[in-house]
């Protein structure tokens, strides 16, 4: 069983940083794009950032210019690298990767056990 492990949530104070890892589990055959989502109490999950397997980014107006994401294709890893962070930043952020375990067959949505982020003094 595939799984997308993520690590590196926590507590933080606002102006602080954190990283965030998802990797996957095992060996595949390869991963096309991968992102990161969040969702606070209350709210809808969005999107945070997301890239491409050529590398291409985007991300939520919200987060632009404090947060980067990469992507490790060794590692089978994606990070999310948080910066400047504000308290409406706390959410459960989630990992979520289009993942081809062999090839030949159609790829599917693998998402991560979420990891909590709060942003407080």
């Amino acid at each position: 069983q595939v799984q997308l492990v993520e690590s590196g949530g926590g507590l933080v104070q606002p102006g602080g940083s954190l990283r965030l890892s998802c990797a996957v589990s095992r060996s595949i055959f390869s991963i096309n794009g991968m992102g990161w989502y969040r969702q606070a109490p209350g709210k809808e999950r969005e999107l945070v950032a997301g890239i491409t397997s050529g590398g291409r980014t985007n991300y939520a107006d919200s987060v632009k210019g404090r947060f980067t994401i990469s992507r490790d294709n060794a590692k089978n890893t994606v990070y999310l690298q948080m910066n400047s962070l504000k308290p409406e930043d706390t959410a459960v952020y989630y990992c979520n990767a289009e993942l081809l375990l062999r090839q030949w067959v159609s790829p599917h949505d693998y998402w991560g056990q979420g990891t909590q982020v709060t942003v407080s003094s």
